[in-house]
């Protein structure tokens, strides 16, 4: 069954950021205890005491810069929303095709890579905009790129695992590209491709000569140990909304991610507030937040299969998750692999992907300073991640 996708993004229709009354209730929050603890003046002005408070004009000056904060957040959303960006990259070929899922093919001559992304958000991030796309680039520099877009989880994917898609989809696109092929997997679907190969490796055929994990989460414990806890207790609601759509929706993903960073989204838009609207960069910027509000829902069995199993058990680093009953285990990849751990992720931080890399046996690691999008379609991620990864690739 086909299924129809929401239009993509455009000015006056712009969704983002996605959910918009949890940002803005984030951002009052933010102000409201900001101006609680300016009435503390105690704890504010260290000179002051309950018979020495501060002057009016000092109180005012904090309750203009709350007022301030409240403002450039209203005015950098309005300036995304209005934003006269649209994308316009034309989607290259489809050599395979299985209900939504398309295999995307770049061109070029030279090695084939196959890139995974994550279930969770728009293939094309790797592929955002003019200038701004790895697979284009690295298309030019004697490789030979495809991209696996998963689509839109329609009434067969409502029912998938992560085996059907590993053990099913995945292999059926990889079956398709001529070659022994190197896996190149962003975010989630790191370890996707990393389950990938393994089972590659098992069945002795060749098919798979290397790995790429870029931005891959591997010990969901090491950088926020509350964390488990606050999707443990957030489950029997996502289990709610499982049970209703067969899909955890794209809002309440982007909420749990809010958990993760509460404050960001409001930080980044009220920069955006006071960029120049006429620089490359903020065109950038509307384009990466295009593609975070296009996000896909995930379906519900994958939604257990992660959030319960990943980010509650953190069955990966515990040598616990399985794909077809096989364990995914790092340390059995006899393979070369490319790491490449962004420094300011606060999505994937660095110390989870660490983990996966110091149980790769081949690992070449690289750690630019960017951050989870950024690293691979900022300003810098020709010089910091497309350059490094060619040069690795032709090095193998």
């Amino acid at each position: 069954m086909t299924v129809r996708r929401p239009e993509a993004p455009a000015p006056l229709s712009r969704r983002g950021p996605r959910p918009l009354m949890l940002h803005l209730g984030l951002a009052w929050m933010k102000s409201s205890s900001s101006s609680a603890a300016s009435l503390n003046w105690n704890n504010v002005w260290a000179n002051s005491s309950p018979d020495n408070p501060p002057s009016p004009t000092a109180q005012q000056a904090t309750l203009e810069e709350i007022l301030r904060q409240d403002r450039a957040l209203i005015a950098g959303i309005a300036a995304y929303r209005s934003a006269p960006y649209v994308r316009q990259l034309r989607t290259p070929p489809a050599i395979w095709e299985e209900e939504e899922t398309q295999l995307l093919d770049y061109g070029g001559t030279g090695p084939a890579i196959l890139f995974i992304p994550s279930l969770i958000n728009r293939a094309y991030i790797l592929d955002l905009m003019e200038g701004g796309s790895m697979l284009r680039f690295l298309s030019g520099q004697n490789m030979h790129p495809y991209l696996l877009d998963w689509g839109w989880p329609g009434e067969v994917e409502r029912q998938f695992s992560l085996t059907d898609y590993i053990a099913g989809r995945l292999e059926r696109a990889l079956a398709n590209i001529p070659g022994p092929v190197i896996l190149a997997g962003y975010c989630m679907g790191g370890l996707l491709a990393l389950a990938a190969a393994l089972r590659a490796q098992q069945s002795g055929a060749g098919k798979v000569r290397a790995l790429a994990l870029l931005a891959t989460p591997w010990d969901f414990h090491a950088a926020d140990a509350s964390l488990p806890k606050r999707i443990s207790d957030a489950m029997p609601a996502i289990e709610m909304m499982l049970q209703f759509s067969g899909t955890l929706p794209i809002d309440a993903l982007n909420t749990l991610f809010a958990m993760i960073d509460p404050y960001g989204v409001g930080e980044k838009y009220r920069d955006f507030a006071r960029q120049d609207k006429s620089l490359p960069r903020a065109k950038r910027f509307v384009a990466m937040e295009d593609w975070l509000a296009d996000g896909v829902p995930l379906a519900a069995p994958v939604a257990r299969e992660t959030l319960g199993g990943w980010y509650v058990a953190n069955s990966p680093a515990r040598n616990q998750w399985r794909v077809a009953g096989q364990a995914v285990d790092p340390a059995q990849l006899n393979l070369p692999a490319f790491c490449a751990i962004p420094a300011r992720d606060r999505l994937v931080p660095a110390v989870s992907a660490q983990a996966l890399a110091a149980r790769l046996g081949q690992a070449t690691i690289i750690q630019p300073e960017a951050g989870h999008v950024g690293m691979v379609a900022g300003s810098t991620s020709e010089t910091s991640l497309w350059r490094p990864f060619a040069d690795w690739v032709h090095g193998l």
